[in-house]
């Protein structure tokens, strides 16, 4: 029995179909390998500063991707500066902790101090909720949007990670959490 054959209009349909598809998977791949390179670019120093202030590396490099998608030169829209957005307030309070008392905001754009910086307010924030099950979903509404803020969501969250993100009054901030508890976990 022969089959019927397929219309033109048909047939260049599935051809298009296909070709889109063909053609997104090309582009999640390139996205796969540019997300991959930058994320090696700072493997290392993120391990470093990982084991340093006893923070997850993964936390870390999710924490990286969502402010920066890995880029060391990106200043945020009140001052944040590089990587890991630190502000230069943060800066100077890690420097005087740290004794490097000639710090200089503009340290912010090298990926190693930037890394060790925000990486030692996250280990802060982390302990800062250590009584919590579960601190990363505190520590991370912290970094974004501030210690005040985050204990005024965190009031009446029975210590409850879940309620505690769907207590943030902030849309950006709740959508920041759960970007990177998504990409972490």
């Amino acid at each position: 029995m022969k089959q019927p054959s397929m219309g033109g209009a048909a047939l260049w349909w599935r051809r298009l179909l296909w070709a889109v598809l063909a053609g997104g998977l090309l582009l999640f791949w390139a996205w796969t390998a540019w997300y991959q390179a930058r994320w090696h670019t700072y493997e290392e120093l993120i391990a470093a500063a990982a084991a340093e202030y006893e923070v997850p590396a993964d936390l870390i490099a999710a924490l990286i991707w969502q402010e920066s998608r890995f880029r060391p030169d990106v200043v945020g829209g009140v001052g944040e500066i590089g990587l890991m957005q630190v502000t230069p307030l943060v800066g100077y309070e890690w420097a005087g902790r740290h004794d490097h008392h000639a710090f200089d905001p503009d340290e912010l754009f090298d990926p190693v101090t930037n890394i060790r910086v925000g990486t030692w307010y996250l280990a802060r924030a982390l302990a800062q909720w250590s009584d919590r099950p579960d601190a990363v979903p505190y520590a991370l509404a912290q970094y974004n949007a501030g210690r005040r803020n985050a204990l005024r969501w965190a009031q009446d969250d029975q210590n409850d990670p879940e309620q505690f993100i769907a207590s943030i009054t902030y849309p950006t901030t709740r959508h920041y959490v759960r970007s990177i508890l998504n990409r972490y976990r």
